[in-house]
């Protein structure tokens, strides 16, 4: 998976490259990869390599019950800021201190 930003305004530039909201591309296909390899290819790129299965309808209800953190793409979180930094800066985005989120579940 390579996610990275549009190479222009006509986006959808390599083969499978899908548009995420945020001004960001995702493609899955090896033409980014020889892009990048001949120094032509997006500037700005995170590339990943991994699996995560969930059945139909799963990840939706762990989000419904509040399972999962999310917030909105953040390009310079996801391109400019190092690795170790970014959970904090994405959790900055919603006003959360990391240092106040515990491991335990409760009722309020």
């Amino acid at each position: 998976f390579v996610l990275h930003e549009p190479l222009g305004d006509d986006g959808g530039h390599y083969n499978s490259s899908l548009r995420i909201p945020g001004g960001l591309e995702m493609t899955t296909s090896k033409d980014v990869l020889e892009a990048l390899s001949h120094g032509a290819g997006p500037r700005k790129v995170l590339v990943t390599l991994g699996y995560s299965g969930w059945s139909a309808g799963q990840l939706e209800d762990e989000i419904s019950r509040n399972g999962w953190i999310t917030v909105n793409a953040e390009p310079s979180i996801i391109f400019d800021t190092p690795v170790q930094d970014r959970y904090e800066r994405a959790l900055s985005l919603l006003g959360i201190d990391p240092g106040m989120l515990t491991g335990e579940a409760g009722h309020a």
